[in-house]
């Protein structure tokens, strides 16, 4: 596992990953999401976004990940998040989350992250996140 031993502000680390058909397909029987504008083409087809677009926490769930095995890693605790949606993601976009230390405080039991998905270069989904050692 590539865990990071010391964890200092503006550390960073990131993923990548294509949205699939099936990751949204999946991610709505996980989640009992079964809004039509993430799974009907022709109800997505009159909204404002022409076409379907992905969970929004499909993309956010991909911090989970990152904080659980890269940084801060193992033994850690997802406390709290907030989000905020800025833009659509579509099928086979191709995401990247990203995390990176704001803060660090309780002599590193608990740690604030700036959270981040972007599509090219744009950020779609933006927040902070906390995460705290039991």
């Amino acid at each position: 596992m590539n865990m990071k031993t010391t964890i200092a502000i503006g550390d960073q680390v990131q993923i990548e990953k294509k949205i699939t058909e099936a990751d949204i397909i999946i991610f709505a029987g996980l989640s009992g999401d079964f809004n039509p504008i993430h799974l009907d083409e022709e109800f997505a087809k009159k909204t404002r976004y022409q076409k379907r677009i992905a969970h929004g926490f499909l993309g956010a769930s991909l911090f989970s990940g990152l904080f659980g095995t890269k940084l801060p890693g193992p033994g850690c605790v997802y406390a709290k998040q907030s989000l905020s949606f800025l833009r659509p993601v579509y099928i086979d976009d191709k995401v990247t989350a990203r995390i990176t230390v704001a803060k660090i405080e309780n002599n590193g039991k608990r740690i604030i992250f700036k959270t981040d998905i972007l599509v090219e270069n744009r950020v779609v989904t933006t927040g902070e996140a906390t995460l705290v050692f039991p």
